[in-house]
């Protein structure tokens, strides 16, 4: 299953760019690019939540193969379309809401599918592999794509993505079956995801995993002001190496994620890798030389991706397995939705006090929330491993 999500993150991400390349060569406007990504992420949240509620009710094995089944097909009828000729906007955006639908399933599916797969003491060292190989392919497949789309063209790349589809597909095939543990939930999906969402809130661990992953995001994610810090700090060449710099701090720390992995303090873990993150970004906004501020950058990453480990592994573990596909669900709205909602933030904030200043306060946000947080939730500090099993640290 590793080894086909590698491919697949690889020579399965050429559609991140085939998409809005074509949008934007087909209508001539941003903004039609921009309402893909809107239809994208409304489509992902609906889906995501839902097949959250599915995984929860039906073999999970199957539910996953349905997922991935529909993303081949989407990437099929892109090739459909680009092979034919100029296709419609309302068509493209069909598809790319067809695109979030898998992906949304796909997200809350595969959440809910590891913990039965591993036990729970190596689910840290699980979500550290699969996070690697996201990250990668968000690096390797884009830049291929680019390289690829005036040689190969558009269709070729949505081609590519369908047949690195077919690699998932067998993967998952062969699973064993995952039917629900306990007796299936009653009721519509709409009852399901009310008793997963008073599971959600009745939780403080939970809840105080999801309020330290959002404050990371959310008011920690600088991203949206790179160009403008770019063009009036660091040297507008410079914007490419500043979207660069935090990927390569990720993968440097997926390569080396033996070192923390085999941590049992799991809460402590994502906690303290929030406040380090906060205290980055605070470092960040006060350098003033591109060399200073790229290995900062980086360090932001690879810290950033031990608080993704370990919050996965917290979530997933902590969470009764009859409710795992609902909190899943929406764990992977958060992961999407969280970027999006910084970029607001900080592009709209930064307009008016500036780039530096929003990025430095956003930062001391961050830690100022996360130390909230584990006052009024101890347990998340507390939570620990051992031997397949959690319990309280002493």
């Amino acid at each position: 299953m590793w080894a086909a999500s590698l491919v697949a993150a690889v020579g399965g991400s050429f559609s991140v760019v085939a998409v809005p390349v074509q949008l934007y060569a087909s209508t001539g406007s941003s903004a039609a690019v921009g309402a893909a990504a809107v239809v994208s992420f409304v489509a992902l949240a609906g889906s995501a939540l839902a097949a959250g509620a599915l995984a929860d009710s039906r073999d999970r094995r199957r539910v996953l193969l349905a997922a991935q089944s529909g993303l081949a097909v989407v990437y099929l009828a892109l090739w459909a379309q680009a092979a034919l000729g100029d296709a419609p906007l309302g068509l493209l955006l069909l598809l790319v809401a067809g695109q979030g639908l898998s992906l949304g399933a796909i997200g809350a599916t595969s959440g809910a599918v590891l913990p039965r797969l591993v036990p729970e003491h190596l689910l840290a060292a699980a979500n550290s592999l699969n996070s690697l190989v996201r990250y990668t392919g968000s690096i390797l497949g884009p830049a291929l794509a680019g390289l690829l789309i005036s040689v190969a063209g558009l269709p070729t790349l949505y081609l590519c993505d369908a047949l690195a589809l077919l690699v998932v597909l067998r993967a998952v095939h062969r699973l064993p079956a995952l039917p629900p543990t306990g007796a299936p939930p009653a009721g519509s999906i709409g009852r399901q995801l009310v008793a997963g969402f008073r599971y959600l809130t009745g939780s403080r661990m939970l809840v105080a995993v999801l309020g330290v992953d959002l404050a990371a995001m959310v008011f920690g994610m600088p991203s949206a002001l790179y160009p403008e810090l770019a063009a009036r700090v660091f040297g507008e060449s410079s914007v490419g190496l500043l979207y660069a710099a935090y990927p390569a701090g990720v993968i440097l720390a997926g390569l080396g994620s033996g070192l923390f992995t085999r941590a049992r303090r799991h809460g402590l873990m994502m906690a303290g890798a929030a406040l380090a993150w906060g205290a980055t970004v605070v470092l960040f906004s006060l350098t003033i030389r591109l060399w200073a501020a790229l290995p900062v950058l980086a360090l932001g990453g690879a810290v950033n991706f031990v608080l993704s480990t370990f919050r996965n592994a917290v979530s997933q573990a902590h969470t009764d397995d009859a409710m795992r596909g609902r909190i899943q669900g929406a764990l992977t709205v958060v992961l999407f939705g969280g970027p999006q909602l910084a970029n607001l933030l900080h592009g709209s904030i930064g307009a008016l006090a500036g780039p530096r200043l929003t990025i430095g306060a956003g930062g001391l946000l961050t830690v100022v929330t996360v130390v909230v947080i584990l006052r009024t939730a101890p347990e998340l500090r507390r939570y620990r491993v051992a031997s397949g099993h959690e319990q309280p640290a002493p």
